[in-house]
């Protein structure tokens, strides 16, 4: 099982991040020093995935600008002799393989993997990364499912517990551990009911999935919130192939909520020995320990 292609959905509106995300796309906004989005690029990079397919929308365009050439700036920097921030900028932009689909409707996860399909050739397996959710590691999240999918033959999600007050956010599976970390997957159930959750184990935004994904996600209805979610598709695919799970190993920060997206921004900032310890001291005095 080659894996080389990744899909990167990114057509949402944001609206957990309003009124920020009014005219910049949620992708876009910094953490620290680099927009969301290409931290997600770096760990599939990282991972061994260098073509990349943005499923966008006609506002986003903006995403696919950054991985291109800026010629006016790199020529700015260049005339500047300001050779360390123009190195940065040109290794941005040849850094991946740029597809781009537009999802002309929002209809669900399921449906952006679903406007992929074309693209993906034969029976090859492909990654999925939610272009908001950050996971950092020794071992990059998505290379821990490629990993797993390689040895198995089958398509892998990723999970992580979450608190039993949260189970309601997220798609959650409960399944059978056949290796430490390991889960058959047995039932999927997106945002349940915290009393009807079947375990804490939550869909987290990294998949590997085979070619067989795309004839689920063809038959089935639309499900939670009128539309074509990846977790129904994800069912039928444990039914029939079957489906693997894989507890990450890792820090995850999810930048649709704000005191993630915040903490986010912090711990990037204090892993820069020149602004640790002045960070540090502008914090000191926030906090109601300071």
């Amino acid at each position: 099982m080659n894996i080389h292609k990744v899909i990167i959905p990114v057509a949402g509106w944001g609206t957990r991040s309003l009124p920020a995300t009014k005219n910049i796309p949620k992708e876009m906004l910094p953490v620290y020093n680099k927009p969301v989005v290409q931290y997600v690029v770096e760990e599939a990079i990282a991972s061994g995935l260098n073509d990349v397919c943005f499923i966008t929308n006609r506002d986003k365009n903006v995403i696919e600008d950054h991985f291109d050439h800026n010629l006016q700036l790199e020529a700015v920097l260049e005339r500047a002799g300001k050779t360390q921030q123009l190195e940065v900028i040109r290794r941005v932009a040849t850094m991946i393989n740029c597809i781009s689909i537009r999802q002309k409707q929002q209809l669900g996860l399921g449906h952006a993997v679903l406007c992929a399909k074309e693209v993906m050739s034969g029976d090859e397996a492909f990654a999925v990364m939610v272009g908001d959710d950050l996971m950092f590691g020794m071992n990059p999240g998505i290379k821990q499912l490629i990993d797993v999918a390689q040895s198995e033959r089958l398509s892998v999600i990723g999970v992580m517990e979450v608190p039993q007050e949260h189970v309601s956010r997220y798609g959650i599976i409960s399944g059978t551990e056949i290796s430490p970390g390991i889960y058959q997957v047995e039932k999927l159930v997106e945002k349940p009911k915290i009393d009807e959750a079947p375990s804490r184990l939550a869909i987290v935004g990294r998949y590997v999935l085979s070619s067989s994904i795309f004839k689920h996600l063809e038959s089935i209805a639309p499900g939670h919130g009128g539309e074509i979610q990846l977790t129904d598709a994800l069912q039928l695919q444990a039914n029939t192939q079957g489906l693997l799970a894989v507890k990450i190993h890792g820090m995850r920060f999810d930048t649709g909520d704000w005191a993630e997206y915040l903490t986010a921004n912090i711990y990037f900032a204090l892993q820069e020995e020149e602004l640790r310890d002045d960070l540090i001291r502008h914090l000191r005095p926030l906090l109601p320990f300071g």
